[in-house]
């Protein structure tokens, strides 16, 4: 009896043993498309908390980026360092790149591959805050650069001399190339192709050395959330520029204007939303005063007679504003020329609405009371001190030397600041 009740034992424990063999691993794979920011940082740590709590196999992260934030990216270099899981990084799809903060955080995966037609390098660190540095500074941000590179290198067992040189001179080098000078593991077309030839090599892991049991592996894909999407967004520096600008053009106008409520409080929203963007890139304050001289100009011109001069000192402000807005030689960190040209067309377009509006009522006001002298109206609100009349199609303030009743007809006899001087018509009008 007891060597039956072993044998059942040891039978549902081999079964068990079995079932777990053969279970799919399941990998889950995130993808990493544009330049790198806290919302990148944000999905990546989101991926990783995933992929270890549901115990994947291993995080794929499918990269093509022009580069990033430098601080931004050492957080995910350091993430994927402590990481429990192994993560891949796969330079994809055909015609991507991994420049600049995309060097980094492929030196910094247990495995790197490229798909054909990639290319990886240009590891020079960019300021932030937009401040000019010194000599000495620049080669203090450079071999810090270089000592974070090289302790990857050290760890993930990567080529040191092609790291430094693409810190210290830009250098790229193409896919093929990057797996003959070991500075990727290899090349893979497709998922199912990465996850075979990673299938098999052995990771070194925080705690241990584990090889990866890919084979068959099933995969999932790690979405961005909602919020990241919009976040995302709203972080881009095309929306920045135009969230600072309008935002700035709208507190004006309600500080020259105060009451319309409106476009103070959209006005405070575009800015603290664009205050809170301008934490996560390299910002150039020279190109925030730009900005704000560009709406200042707009503005003066509405109250003082500059014909248009102080339209085009605004229109010029705001373009060099946005150009020098992010300090990036990065084009996916800069502003678009179009975007620039566009808000600067929206501006000026309203700004001269708005004056040929203002313009207009002037001459409305001016030409209205020379014509009406003389002419004929009819009271609409009872004149004592004030009152109001219907004259010319439109309702007009009045005031007369006596009451006049509702209805009766007056005959204007001159305006001023808007405000009709009338008489009753059977008064003799005054000399």
């Amino acid at each position: 009896m007891m060597k039956l009740r072993v044998t059942i034992v040891a039978l549902f424990a081999a079964l068990l043993l079995l079932t777990s063999f053969t279970q799919a691993a399941v990998v889950k794979v995130m993808t990493v498309d544009g330049a790198i920011g806290p919302i990148t940082l944000k999905h990546v740590e989101r991926a990783i908390k995933i992929a270890e709590d549901e115990q994947a196999a291993a995080l794929v992260v499918k990269l093509n980026t022009p580069g990033g934030v430098m601080e931004t990216t050492l957080r995910i270099t350091t993430a994927f360092m402590n990481s429990k899981v192994p993560i891949i990084v796969w330079v994809a799809p055909s015609g991507g790149r991994a420049a600049s903060a995309g060097v980094y955080i492929t030196y910094a995966a247990h495995v790197a591959a490229m798909a054909s037609s990639t290319n990886i390098g240009s590891a020079t660190p960019v300021t932030m805050g937009g401040e000019q540095m010194d000599s000495a500074m620049v080669k203090k941000v450079v071999n810090d650069a270089v000592a974070n590179l090289l302790g990857s290198a050290e760890k993930r067992g990567r080529n040191k001399t092609w790291v430094e040189r693409a810190v210290r001179e830009g250098a790229s080098i193409a896919y093929y190339e990057a797996v003959d000078s070991n500075i990727v593991d290899f090349i893979a077309e497709d998922l199912e192709e990465l996850l075979t030839k990673a299938d098999g090599m052995v990771v070194t892991m925080p705690e241990s050395e584990d090889t990866l049991r890919l084979a068959g592996a099933t995969h999932e894909e790690i979405e961005k959330t909602f919020s990241e999407s919009v976040l995302e967004v709203l972080t881009s520096p095309n929306i920045i520029f135009i969230l600072f600008s309008l935002g700035t053009l709208g507190l004006a106008i309600e500080l020259y204007n105060p009451g319309a409520i409106l476009p103070g409080v959209v006005g405070a929203i575009c800015l603290i939303i664009a205050l809170y963007a301008m934490q996560t890139l390299p910002i150039n304050y020279a190109g925030l005063a730009l900005i704000v001289l560009a709406v200042v100009l707009f503005l003066l011109e509405i109250k003082v007679t500059s014909y248009g001069m102080l339209t085009v000192g605004g229109v010029i402000s705001l373009v060099l504003g946005g150009l020098f807005l992010i300090d990036s030689p990065e084009p996916a960190l800069r502003v678009s020329l179009s975007v620039i040209i566009t808000i600067t067309i929206c501006i000026g377009g309203f700004l001269v609405l708005v004056v040929g509006a203002i313009v207009a009522r002037k001459k409305q006001v001016l030409t209205g009371f020379e014509g009406m002298v003389g002419q004929i109206g009819k009271v609409s609100e009872r004149i004592e001190s004030e009152g109001m009349v219907y004259v010319a199609g439109a309702l007009w303030k009045a005031v007369a030397d006596e009451i006049i009743e509702k209805d009766e007809p007056v005959t204007i006899l001159s305006g001023h600041n808007q405000i009709l001087k009338v008489a009753k018509v059977s008064t003799p009008r005054e000399g």
